[in-house]
């Protein structure tokens, strides 16, 4: 309830108190129960929407003669969003009419940073607002989006109701001062969160009478078979980027890592740990022995495909969908008999469990949903993306359309059709999926397991999951801690001379360029840069998230 106040002329003692009471209590109802308000940004007022303008649940399809603006990046088959079916579908349920908004692809940051300084901003746009320069209390602050916990409150009952059953979830999704700031893609059960691990060809280990490795040593081993006795070029090769590095997948065995870990609570830095100078000696000396692929600082999708394709590599780090779901067909199109096998974290003595391993967040930020300052009509923008967290919403970004993309078996569970697993016009099932659905991509709802055990057709895809999640990196890996503006900034600078430090280092010691005691000289100049400082600053924001 919003209140306008006026001048007036107070005449009257008891008539003055009378009014400024009533102003009071009128006042004390326009909040929410925390009383919240937006930070850096007025509020829109939600009263312009169609609908009854009530708190609580909602009507669907809603009653509106609004479009709203959805800014996102997409890539399908299709020329634009709006002819995707996936999109098209979500209108006619949701009731709201959207405009398009797409940035050409691998131009997102660049097209959403010209957008904001423009000041022209669409209604909804779906980005990783966790990441913002500054984090998400920044783009609050210079009036972007909108702080969310009012409206939430009042018009998302679905999202509300999820965040009030998973208090953890709760704690992932908002900033330390309590802000929500997007409608959040959730991974909604464990086997959800991990879909990255070694790979290995199975049938070269039963040719060679080798069981799947488990420790640095017997990944030696292991390589150096494929080498001499399978005439493998590279026998180890995979995508020596951050990504993979950050993930733990061989760093880890030494008690390191290429990015943040925390041992009980305390924040670590995995490229100042002792064992990440093992890591460099041990892939150089790899890389001497022809073990590692020599153009390991280049190699990129199309040059994996190709090494694997073409049996130069027997072992890589990729993804069960694209690793092993891509290669075993294109293998056996050649060998019958070629096989791949997820293997597990390695470690370094027999019996030990890796401490890292890939393993993605709940709350997983690429493509949740913020709402701008310049919205036109707030509530129907909120009530929109909380259908999303309903139960036909639920279903309907999971599965999408009941007898097109679905259907339900006997015991009631959805079943993808053929459409999607083998579609007649020749896409593949993740291309199919992009159309039709959004649990292979993310968005503003929580992901369904329905999806990914339909996904992973090959038996070995799911034996390779199981592999993966027996880590410990649950306990070392940190939560999305938000720095304060000010402390993002200042790490952010330092940073960007760190990393670009520390990924020198790693490959001029890998390829031999320079001794591993170089290393040493590089932890002084990490030093210089100012690393104690983001030590400190992770630390605590660490601390902070804690407390929540």
């Amino acid at each position: 309830m919003k209140v306008k106040r006026g001048k007036f002329t107070i005449r009257y003692t008891a008539s003055a108190i009378a009014i400024m009471m009533l102003v009071v209590i009128l006042s004390a109802c326009s909040g929410s129960a925390g009383n919240e308000t937006n930070k850096g940004a007025s509020q829109p007022s939600p009263a312009n929407s169609n609908n009854s303008g009530s708190a609580g649940e909602a009507s669907y399809p809603l009653q509106t003669t609004d479009t709203l603006t959805y800014w996102a990046e997409y890539n399908s088959s299709k020329s634009s969003i709006g002819e995707v079916p996936f999109f098209q579908e979500w209108q006619k349920r949701t009731g709201v009419p959207l405009r398009f908004i797409s940035p050409p692809s691998g131009q997102a940051t660049d097209s959403l940073n010209i957008m904001l300084a423009s000041g022209d901003l669409p209604d909804l746009i779906e980005y990783d607002w966790f990441n913002f320069p500054g984090g998400p209390e920044k783009a609050i602050a210079d009036g972007y989006i909108l702080r969310l916990n009012d409206y939430i409150d009042q018009f998302a009952p679905n999202l509300k109701k999820y965040l009030a059953e998973h208090p953890e979830v709760d704690k992932m999704i908002k900033t330390d001062n309590g802000s929500y700031y997007t409608f959040p893609f959730l991974r909604g059960d464990p086997m959800l969160q991990v879909y990255q691990g070694p790979i290995i060809r199975q049938d070269w280990l039963t040719e060679l009478g080798l069981d799947v490795p488990e420790t640095i040593a017997e990944w030696h081993d292991m390589l150096k078979a494929f080498k001499e006795k399978k005439g493998a070029g590279a026998p180890l090769s995979y995508m020596f980027s951050p990504e993979f590095l950050n993930n733990g997948a061989f760093i880890g065995a030494f008690g390191a890592s290429r990015t943040w870990f925390q041992q009980d609570g305390v924040v670590k830095y995995g490229p100042m740990e002792p064992g990440y100078k093992e890591f460099l000696s041990t892939f150089r000396q790899w890389r001497t022995e022809g073990l590692l692929d020599k153009n390991i600082a280049n190699v990129d999708g199309k040059a994996l495909d190709a090494n694997i394709t073409n049996n130069l590599t027997g072992a890589s780090v990729l993804n069960s969908g694209n690793g092993i779901g891509k290669w075993t067909p294109l293998l056996q199109e050649k060998n019958p008999n070629a096989k791949l096998v997820g293997a597990p974290y390695p470690v370094l003595n027999k019996g030990e469990v890796a401490m890292l391993g890939q393993k993605d967040p709940i709350y997983t930020t690429g493509t949740n949903v913020a709402i701008t300052s310049k919205a036109k009509n707030v509530e129907l923008a909120v009530r929109m993306l909380d259908w999303g967290y309903s139960e036909e919403g639920h279903m309907y970004f999971n599965f999408g359309q009941e007898g097109v993309s679905y259907t339900l078996d006997s015991s009631n569970q959805p079943i993808y059709t053929d459409l999607l697993l083998k579609n007649s016009e020749g896409l593949s099932p993740s291309q199919a999926m992009t159309l039709y659905i959004r649990a292979n991509y993310g968005g503003p709802f929580v992901q369904d397991k329905r999806y990914i055990t339909q996904y992973l057709a090959l038996p070995e895809q799911k034996e390779a999951l199981e592999q993966w999640t027996k880590t410990n990196v649950s306990d070392h890996k940190l939560p999305q801690i938000t720095p304060t503006p000010e402390e993002a900034s200042e790490l952010a600078q330092i940073m960007n001379d760190v990393n670009t430090l520390v990924d020198e280092m790693t490959l001029k010691i890998i390829l031999g360029n320079e001794p591993v005691d170089a290393y040493d000289s590089y932890m002084a100049k990490l030093k210089s840069l100012g690393i104690d400082r983001v030590i400190e600053i992770q630390q605590a924001a660490l601390d902070r998230y804690n407390s929540r």
